[in-house]
């Protein structure tokens, strides 16, 4: 929860200080003289110009306007008459301080405005032109910070010299004064603020808003925790000044513990809460001088001494010296570790083993000197010149102290050093590379290379050899490949020529066909597509020949069947005629049906069908008559029929209506003086 609290505080604080900001302008009048004592207008004062001063700061403009003072104002008491120092006093604190409630900008335009006032000491209105003395303007920009920036003003009569500043408030820093930092020490941070305005831990502290307390060092992370710097609060199990020691087992008595509430026995220890006592050594400890106690039964052990000590317990220390250690009548001394044998003269050695050499035996080789030390037990050699080593027994190495570069061998000549060199190199000491290309060795143009102890020529085109002075065949290393013919001439490179189906300058380039699109397969593929357009063409074609064809006949057909039934007809079938009105058409199929039931007649009447497909030419005549859109009423039809229906209204009839365009109708008629239907057919 508070570090919610702590994290809201600083959020609010940030957007804050952001948009309002605190800080102050100061400004600071120095020196004001009017030269003249005149007013702006030319007039002079009465009895001197009393002179107060009006400040106006307000936004940075190009041209300085005496209009609203946005930033504030102040007006001042009178300072003085004509010209005067200006200090503060009694009611008027200097510098003028015109305090800001939001970020400083970083510049500024300022008017100070100096008037004459009648008055003793109060200021007069300066709504008055009149009374006016001086008017400066000017623009600035202006960073924060404590320095005053000086500036002098000049008019026509009058000098004003000041200095100005803006400065932060308390616990406001940056730029522009928006930043605030309020130094704090309490449950929500411990801080103070640096110069630019960012926390500063007090020491003990840490974390973002220094709410996180240091904890002493070394403190465990896992097992320990503070509340305040440099304490180390252990958790439960743990214990220590670091909370690094675990807790045992409370009835533990001789255990140990790695994690909380263990009990690991000691050496010697055993039972649950290690309690029981296992043997003699590990608890008495009898075996002294570091010697090694081993249990040998119920309360009974064996001391494994140490060498140069000896008892029960290895508590006596032996006597070293007891076994004569040393040799041709030396001292023998007992020490606290060992002992030590002081040998007579003529001997030496840890237990004066050895002989030792004197300027009577001879020592010195190669006719050195000898020279008795510490009264006859030592020597000293003098050698002669070119020996050296504690006998003269070494000859002296001249080449110590002469090194030889690049490889070379130091080597002595009737006394005198010097250098073998490596073939390539030359000098005192072998530091020169000779130039093997000095001589220019390669001839035609070819490029010396220097290989330490050798050269090497990279000919010319057309040349070879060790120094490139003899012509190269050209064609010699086959140069012209798939077959092309190699020509070459003496200090040129070699030409090819090149068989059909390739190029290059080695003929290494094969020249590719142009490809013909569309291969044996896309031409099948084309013909194929073309010759079933063709076929789809040609039958569309045919089928229309044919339906012409037929329409062509069925026109034929439909005039002569009605030319015969003209011919055929007889007045008593005209006066029969069925309205069309009562004959049904479909596109399909047409049926005229006639129901005949037996009614106050001795005659057998049948139900009879006339399927209108069994007739060729009915349905050449259906089809034509379909093809025609406009009918005829075939009123007069209608009438007669009507009334012959109304006469035997046992029959039912069916009919179709010719065209209008037609010069007859289609009737069927069924007439009653068989035992079945006649039906009669005009066109």
């Amino acid at each position: 929860m508070a570090a919610w609290l702590t994290f809201l505080i600083a959020f609010f604080t940030t957007v804050l200080t952001q948009i309002f900001g605190s800080g102050v302008f100061e400004l600071d009048l120095k020196e004001f003289k009017n030269f003249k004592g005149l007013l702006a207008n030319g007039n002079s004062c009465k009895p001197d110009c009393r002179t107060f001063f009006r400040v106006c700061l307000k936004n940075y403009q190009v041209v300085v306007s005496p209009d609203d003072c946005i930033f504030g104002s102040e007006i001042t008491p009178v300072l003085g008459t004509n010209s005067f120092s200006i200090f503060g006093s009694g009611s008027f604190s200097t510098p003028i301080r015109l305090p800001f409630n939001f970020g400083w900008p970083g510049s500024f335009s300022l008017i100070i405005e100096a008037w004459y006032s009648p008055y003793a000491d109060s200021p007069a209105d300066t709504n008055n032109p009149d009374l006016q003395i001086s008017f400066f303007a000017t623009q600035r920009k202006l960073e924060v910070g404590a320095e005053w920036s000086q500036d002098v003003q000049s008019g026509k009569q009058t000098e004003l010299r000041y200095s100005y500043r803006f400065i932060c408030n308390e616990n406001y820093y940056g730029d522009s004064c928006s930043k605030k930092c309020s130094p704090r020490d309490d449950r929500f941070g411990h801080y103070t603020c640096n110069p630019d305005g960012q926390l500063s831990c007090l020491p003990g502290w840490k974390g973002e808003y220094c709410e996180e307390p240091i904890c002493l060092e070394g403190c465990s992370e896992a097992n320990g925790n503070c509340s305040k710097p440099g304490e180390c609060v252990c958790r439960e199990g743990w214990q220590g000044k670091l909370c690094t020691e675990c807790k045992k087992y409370p009835a533990c008595k001789h255990g140990t513990c790695q994690q909380p509430w263990q009990c690991h026995c000691k050496e010697g220890w055993g039972g649950l809460f290690c309690d029981q006592d296992l043997n003699f050594c590990t608890h008495h400890k009898p075996c002294v001088n570091g010697a090694t106690c081993m249990n040998t039964g119920q309360g009974s052990y064996t001391c494994t001494c140490r060498p140069g000590y000896t008892g029960v317990n290895c508590e006596f220390e032996v006597r070293e010296c007891d076994s004569s250690p040393c040799k041709n009548g030396g001292l023998c001394t007992d020490l606290d570790k060992g002992y030590m044998c002081t040998c007579l003269r003529g001997f030496e050695g840890t237990h004066c083993e050895h002989s030792l050499l004197t300027c009577t035996d001879s020592p010195c080789f190669h006719d050195g000197t000898c020279h008795e030390k510490d009264n006859g037990r030592s020597y000293a050699c003098d050698c002669p010149r070119g020996y050296t080593g504690l006998n003269c027994e070494r000859r002296v190495d001249k080449c110590t102290t002469l090194p030889c570069a690049n490889g070379g061998l130091c080597v002595v000549l009737g006394g005198i050093r010097m250098c073998s060199c490596r073939a390539g190199y030359t000098g005192q000491r072998c530091e020169i590379n000779i130039n093997d290309c000095a001589t220019n060795p390669c001839a035609n143009g070819g490029t010396c290379y220097d290989r330490i102890n050798d050269y090497i020529c990279s000919c010319a085109p057309g040349y070879e050899g060790r120094n490139c002075d003899r012509p190269s065949n050209a064609c010699s290393s086959r140069p012209c490949l798939n077959g092309g013919s190699c020509v070459g001439i003496p200090g040129k490179p070699p030409a090819c020529f090149c068989p059909i189906g390739f190029t290059g300058p080695h003929c290494e380039f094969h020249v590719t066909p142009p490809v013909i699109t569309g291969g044996t397969e896309d031409r099948f593929q084309w013909a194929a597509i073309s010759l079933a357009v063709g076929l789809v063409a040609l039958v569309v074609l045919l089928c229309m020949v044919v339906i012409a064809l037929r329409h062509i006949y069925w026109q034929q057909s439909g005039e002569r069947t009605r030319g015969e039934a003209m011919n055929n007809m007889s007045e008593s079938q005209r006066d029969n005629l069925i309205p069309t009105s009562q004959l049904k058409k479909t596109n399909k199929q047409v049926s005229l049906e006639v129901d005949c039931a037996p009614e106050k007649s001795n005659y057998i009447h049948k139900n009879c069908h006339l399927d209108y497909n069994s007739s060729k030419e009915f349905k050449e005549i259906v089809s034509q008559e379909e093809k025609s859109l406009k009918y005829e009423k075939c009123l007069e039809d209608k009438i007669q029929l009507s009334r012959m229906y109304r006469e035997k209204p046992e029959c039912r009839i069916s009919t179709i209506c010719s065209p209008r365009d037609s010069m007859y109708q289609s009737v069927f008629v069924i007439a009653e003086e068989r035992s079945e239907c006649v039906i009669a057919t005009e066109v």
